[in-house]
């Protein structure tokens, strides 16, 4: 049995109890060990004196133990201190409410400290340091020591060990997959040399050479499977080759009241040409909010209508498919195309017949949620799909609704800027096209942070926007109040401002656990005016518009990454007034304070796209962690973009040559493992 597959219990210093705390951390396998990387090092090549330190640096000293105690506060918090001597300055180690790890040491005993210094009161502190006794005599210097990240049973004197031992084990099983070639191209280290320097590195250049081969080797596995992906589509799916010239398009265009932006003109003519390509289109059209994608995604269905096709757009809220259905029914309606809605709250009997007159080919056009993707809907000869905020969908359902006709085409659409380095890594299966230019003429939205101690000032200003005809927007995070966190929410807001703040005028809720008539009937009356304020949780999101609403107020806007607070704004600033967004906020930390000012410095979603990933990495950005997005162990996406485009240049270039893999049988194992822990199907 290969070494890397075995069971961690059974490894040298594990057992089953230990055992148990590693698969807390999702680590059963040998292999998985090896790739639980440190999330620092102690560099203990430099050791100081205590009389050097530096305060705010990281540090590390080697002394003696020479007293301790613990003390109880007022408030019952525990404080156990360990003074330490280097035989000619004193320090204190602290650790806050944790009296059991000051238990093992004894004066004299010799140690080996390391953790953040600060100065206090002309006494140096180490604060939640690591502390490693040393045995007499033991000189513990001239070495890098790795930091995992832990559970409170595993210490890192035995996460040295059984790595240690792990690596000993592994070693001769380490099979080398990345081409020899590519490693001599860009001067990697050999497999085995990179975990064993990124575990116990000689030198720092060591480690990060160590870490750069592991981060260069998850992109390349990953980006092999983008590549393969597409590689299938285009070789093995013979697509629907569309007529381009036709009398619908023509008319669609000439009909719009405004002229396409050029940005919009180029998008058009790339979905144009894959259109008339054999191959499928599988197209990823970026634009930020109220660029004009809808306008684009009707052009692209006309060219599939005028030639005889069936048209599907997948939105992921019935409040957004009903929005489109409204807008494509006004573009497309008078030029005879026939448009039908498919949504979870659509009767069951004209639910029927609609699904019967797609499956005759008869209904060309169908707008709807998930639904679209049900095993009862069947169309008769399905050309072009688009999928509405494809980050909410991921992989699957794209490709669910692909497998609804022949190979259709598939054009997918964000309103939510996606960063260059992230947009590679999450639809590196795609191509990208980028609508970066608004219409002309619309105003710039006038973005305000104020605390929740002006609340009342901007109740006063969104009652002047009412009186001169305008209509709010109150978004909140949560439907209910929430006993563990105490945020306003929505139900309790809307109920408060009807009844104390706004009593004259007319106050509506919306939020998901509506049905979908009762969100209709709602976003109705807010669009026909006869609500002057609509307080809502995040389901307006994406798509809903309505040109007379100039106030967006968010509360407690710290609770929301900067692409949902941008995506919120985006729905004022839709007609001709003055719109603002007014984020009411009290953030306790230095990257909630950095979010709002943001906010307030810029109206460019790609911009604010690059701070949220800065500022939140991308697991947390979009919310990807629940879409199939991969998880990286060596690979950050900010700072390795240069090794994604060399992993990604190689990957492509590989499966351009061999689509099979058939040249390199351990690179195509590889592949397929990570795949599979990456959660995509290549299909």
């Amino acid at each position: 049995m290969n070494a890397l597959e075995q069971d961690v219990q059974y490894l040298k210093g594990v057992g089953p109890q230990r055992a148990k705390a590693l698969r807390r951390l999702e680590i059963e396998k040998l292999e998985d060990l090896l790739y639980h990387l440190p999330r620092a090092y102690q560099d203990r090549t430099q050791l100081k004196r205590i009389s050097q330190l530096v305060s705010g640096e990281i540090e590390t000293v080697m002394a003696k133990v020479i007293g301790k105690q613990e003390v109880k506060t007022r408030n019952r918090l525990t404080i156990s201190k360990l003074t330490i001597s280097d035989g000619f300055s004193l320090a204190q180690v602290v650790w806050f409410n944790q009296p059991y790890l000051i238990k093992g040491f004894q004066t004299g005993m010799s140690v080996l400290v390391s953790g953040k210094v600060e100065r206090k009161m002309g006494e140096i502190q180490f604060l939640n340091a690591e502390v490693e006794t040393l045995k007499a005599g033991e000189e513990k210097t001239g070495e890098i020591i790795p930091i995992y990240p832990s559970t409170e049973t595993l210490s890192q004197k035995v996460w040295r060990s059984i790595i240690k031992n792990a690596l000993t084990v592994a070693g001769p099983f380490l099979i080398e997959f990345v081409p020899g070639k590519i490693r001599n191209k860009y001067s990697l280290l050999s497999r085995a040399e990179a975990l064993m320097n990124i575990h116990f590195p000689s030198s720092l250049v060591l480690m990060e050479a160590a870490r750069k081969r592991l981060a260069f080797e998850e992109l390349f596995l990953f980006q092999l499977g983008l590549a393969l992906r597409r590689k299938g589509v285009e070789t093995e799916k013979k697509g629907i080759c569309h007529q381009t010239e036709g009398e619908l398009v023509d008319k669609l265009i000439s009909n719009l009241p405004f002229h396409l932006t050029t940005a919009q003109i180029k998008v058009v003519e790339e979905i144009k040409e894959d259109l008339a390509r054999e191959r499928p289109m599988t197209r990823l059209v970026q634009g930020d909010v109220g660029a004009g994608k809808t306008i684009v995604a009707a052009i692209a269905l006309a060219y599939a209508i005028q030639g005889g096709y069936q048209g599907a757009l997948m939105a992921p809220t019935e409040i957004l498919a009903e929005q489109h259905f409204q807008s494509l029914n006004k573009l497309l309606g008078p030029l005879g195309v026939n448009i039908a809605l498919l949504t979870g709250s659509i009767p069951r009997k004209e639910k029927s017949n609609i699904l019967a007159e797609v499956k005759k080919g008869s209904q060309k056009l169908v707008i709807g949620t998930h639904a679209l993707i049900q095993e009862e809907v069947a169309f008769a000869n399905l050309g072009l799909a688009v999928a509405d905020e494809q980050h909410r969908f991921g992989v699957l359902q794209r490709t669910g609704l692909q497998e609804k006709g022949t190979n259709p085409d598939i054009l997918v659409m964000t309103a939510t800027p996606i960063p260059r380095t992230l947009a590679l890594t999450l639809y590196g299966d795609l191509d990208v096209s980028i609508i970066d230019q608004l219409p002309p003429g619309r105003k710039p939205i006038k973005t305000y942070w104020v605390t929740s101690q002006s609340r009342e000032k901007v109740y006063d200003f969104a009652r002047k926007q009412v009186e001169n005809g305008r209509q709010v927007y109150m978004v909140c995070p949560l439907v209910e109040e929430s006993e563990k966190i105490s945020l306003l929410a929505a139900v309790d807001l809307a109920s408060h401002l009807q009844e104390e703040v706004f009593p004259d005028l007319k106050v509506g809720l919306l939020h998901g656990k509506m049905k979908g008539k009762e969100k209709d009937q709602v976003m109705e009356q807010f669009r026909n005016g006869m609500l002057n304020i609509l307080v809502s949780t995040t389901v307006i999101e994406v798509g809903v518009d309505v040109p007379n609403a100039t106030v967006m107020i968010i509360e407690n806007s710290e609770r929301f990454g900067l692409a949902q607070l941008h995506q919120l704004r985006g729905r004022v600033g839709r007609g001709i007034h003055q719109s603002y967004c007014i984020l009411i906020a009290d953030p306790k930390t230095d990257e909630g304070k950095q979010r709002m000012r943001v906010m307030t410095q810029t109206e460019d979603g790609f911009k604010i796209a690059e701070e949220d990933l800065k500022l939140r990495g991308p697991g947390e950005f979009l919310g990807v962690k629940q879409h199939g997005f991969p998880s990286f162990h060596a690979a950050d996406l900010l700072r390795d973009f240069k090794i994604l485009q060399m992993a990604r240049q190689e990957a492509f270039r590989i499966i351009e040559q061999d689509p099979q893999l058939k040249s390199y049988p351990l690179l195509n194992t590889a592949v397929q493992t990570k795949l599979s822990a990456f959660k995509i199907a290549i299909n």
